[in-house]
Formats: C-alpha cells, structure tokens, sequence
C-alpha cells in the first residue's frame, strides 16, 4: 500500500480506518498503542520503508508482534506491526532456526520438534520469540541451557537511519540489542540456536492454603541441592472464584510448584516435594517438548496486568518469610523462579546480574497509587535481599517506567556503555516507546 510517501506491501492505517483497532490490539490490555499510523510489515523492507519515513519525519517508532510486554505505549507516531513476519527455516544439521519478527514460541516448537529439536523458550506459547530474546529470555529450562539470547547468533536489524544491519555476534550493537528490549532498532530476525531434547519430565504439584507455608519452606530447601539439569518455580495466589478455574481451586489460597528437569530418575529428584502432603494437583510426568507449556500453564487470552520484579542474592528462610508476609492476603499473584546453574555462565547478551539466586516476581491488575503502593511494599520488605531487577519482567506500569527503574536493570557501567550506543545509532531517541535507555550527552 502506498500513504504519501511510505510504499509498503501490509497494510498502512491511521485512526479510524477499518482494520486500525485490531492492528494496534496486543495481549497485554492495560494498555494499547495509539500510532498517527500503523505500518503491518510482511518483510524486512517494509520495516525499512516505515523506519527511514519515521525518521524523516522525526517521529517516533513503536513495534509489536504480540503485545505481551507492553509498558510504554506509543503516542503519535508511528508503530511497526510485525505480526505478519512469520518465516521459520529450521537447519537440523547446523542445529539453529532463522526466524522472522512475528513468530510465536508455539510455531517454533512445533517446527523443531520433527528434527528432535527444540528452542530455549519460556512458559508460554503465543509469546513473541524475537521479543522475548530481546529481553533476554529466562526459559522454563533456564539453569540446564542458560539465558535464550545468549544463544543467539545472528541478528537482522533496523536501524534509525534505515540501515538493515546483519549483526554477527561480536559486533558492538550485537549484545546491546539482546537484553534491551527495543531500544536499538526493529528486530527483522534472529538466527537461533536449538537444543537436542524431544521430552523433560515436569508438570505442576498443587498445595492448599494449609500447606503454603510448609510449601515454600520446603521447595525452599530444595532448591538449594537440586542439580542444574532441574528449573523449577513457586507461585502463591488466591484463585479466582470463576466458572474457567476448576472446581476444587476457585477461591483458593494456593502454592504452585512447578518442575521442568532435563534426564531421568524424574520422580525421585522431587520426592521430597511430594512429602509436603496431599496435593490439589499433581501432574508430574515425562512429558513430549511440545507439552512443556502445560508446566505452567500461562493464560492464553489477551487481559491486563502489572508486574514487577526483584533479582535476590538468597532466598534463606528470613527471605522467605519476608516474601510470604508481604504477599499472603495481597491481590497479587507472587512468584519465585530459582535462577543459578548455566544462567551464571558469562555470555555476549546484555543481561547483568547473573549471580542473582532467586527472582521474586509480583503480579497484579492495573490500578492507580494503591497497586503501586502494594508494589512498592513487597519491594521494601525484600530489599534486604535484592541486587536489581529483570527488564524482561516489568510488564505493564508504564507511569512507572522511569530512568532509575531502567537503570536498575543493569550495572552502573552497563547502562553508561548503552546509553553511549543510544546516542550513536538512535541520537534522536525514535525508539522510545519501551523501558528507554537515556542517551549518553
């Protein structure tokens, strides 16, 4: 389609054109992109084409695939809808896939699973892979393989003068862009690395309200020996009391572990979970990789939330409790994720504080300063445990998204080395409608 002077093969949409509500819609709800115009790219020089007009016109650049991460949404200018982009090539020898913009983890796993392969995605299946390595990508595998964005190995990208870069890795805008979110330009395609793996062994154990406690103490402990081939999580919420929640869980006060572990003796490694007591639910089994998002069963239907989230040097028992106190009669979905393992490993993603041992994350609905003030207070009580926090799970809160809680994301010298980048490859700021790294004066 042609608009002035943008020519591009999707389609072009400004506000009140048919199409322009369900091209700017994405899964996160709470908020919504409100483009001057929304470009829906089908290939790489369609993004070109909407990056070199935005550019000309100094106007600033959002993109999306899926919308899960929203948090900043764009006002005016213009947004780059990549949904389209959905090119999967799978090299079974080379053991890596090309995958364009708009791919979701689903449609990978399932690509790779015929070859006995598999990508280090994360819990859900409708999110975006190239979003979700720009962030970092903290997978349901994550101590056994690592962060997913250090497996990377090539990137195509968009840059502010219109310039599609092929980045090797070792190229000084390579690891800049993988951990950054959007900041550096549109992400075109990733050239991934696969695993050898057809099955894990996991699923959920489901405690009721009197075996939370003992619950997180346990799982606690347990985490403290467990083998890097072993990725687990703890969540602690009050079920909803709705018809789509089973029976026996609506309105419940419940603990969720959940297991993904690489090899066998499956069932002995969590026997002493299982010795918590009589479980709501106990799913563990040896399960096809193409099963793996039933270990924690993410909502798949678009709603709206906030969260945030603290990196933990320790989770000892006064961490714990910290932790339970803070969250046990909040609405608030509090979640624990055990880090360690391969995730240490130095690598070229931009990803910083790789000694943390736990991340705490807090999730909630929307709201106004009595939500954020529920968050705030989490964060206090466990402060004395906290080293910074993951930018790839702030969600949502976009009143909030500041430069001191994107600073707090990366070391003191990580964020300077960015912000000097920024000021290179994206001087006038086009890419801001994300958790914006400030440009270096």
């Amino acid at each position: 389609m042609t608009n002035n002077d943008l020519i591009c093969s999707g389609p072009i949409l400004r506000p009140g054109d048919d199409g322009y509500a369900a091209e700017i819609a994405g899964f996160q709800t709470a908020y919504t992109h409100r483009p001057a115009l929304v470009v829906g790219a089908r290939h790489t020089e369609d993004v070109r084409a909407a990056v070199e007009y935005a550019a000309r016109h100094r106007l600033p650049i959002g993109v999306q695939a899926t919308g899960h991460g929203l948090s900043v949404p764009l006002d005016g200018g213009v947004l780059v809808s990549t949904r389209r982009m959905t090119g999967i090539e799978i090299d079974p020898v080379a053991r890596t896939a090309k995958v364009a913009a708009g791919v979701r983890a689903g449609a990978l796993i399932d690509a790779a699973a015929p070859h006995g392969l598999a990508p280090l995605n994360g819990s859900s299946l409708s999110v975006g892979v190239v979003g979700y390595h720009l962030g970092g990508g903290l997978g349901i595998l994550a101590r056994t393989f690592g962060y997913a964005a250090d497996r990377v190995r090539a990137i195509e990208l968009v840059t502010a003068d219109g310039r599609v870069r092929t980045l090797p890795s070792g190229d000084e805008l390579f690891g800049a862009v993988l951990g950054t979110g959007g900041n550096f330009g549109v992400v075109t395609a990733l050239e991934l690395e696969l695993v050898p793996l057809t099955s894990v062994y996991g699923g959920q154990l489901i405690f009721d309200t009197d075996l939370v406690e003992p619950a997180l103490e346990a799982w606690r402990l347990w985490t403290q020996d467990v083998p890097d081939e072993t990725t687990s999580g703890l969540t602690l919420m009050t079920m909803p009391d709705i018809p789509p929640v089973p029976a026996p869980l609506r309105g419940r006060y419940i603990a969720t572990i959940n297991i993904a572990h690489v090899g066998p003796d499956g069932d002995r490694l969590v026997e002493p979970l299982r010795r918590i007591g009589t479980r709501l639910k106990d799913d563990l089994r040896a399960m096809p990789y193409t099963e793996t998002h039933t270990i924690y069963s993410d909502p798949d239907f678009p709603h709206a939330y906030t969260a945030t989230n603290l990196l933990l040097s320790e989770l000892n028992a006064d961490a714990a409790q910290a932790f339970l106190d803070a969250t046990a009669d909040a609405p608030v979905v509090a979640n624990l994720r055990h880090l360690g393992g391969a995730l240490r490993r130095p690598g070229p993603a931009t990803v910083d504080h790789r000694d943390a041992d736990h991340l705490a994350r807090f999730i909630t609905e929307p709201g106004g300063d009595e939500i954020r003030g529920l968050h705030d207070g989490i964060g206090k009580a466990l402060s004395p445990w906290a080293i910074g926090h993951s930018l790839n799970f702030l969600y949502g809160a976009g009143d909030w998204a500041d430069e001191r809680q994107t600073r707090a994301g990366y070391t003191e010298s990580t964020y300077a080395r960015l912000a000097a980048l920024k000021a290179t490859y994206d001087p006038g700021n086009l890419f801001r409608a994300n958790r914006n790294i400030v440009l270096s004066s």
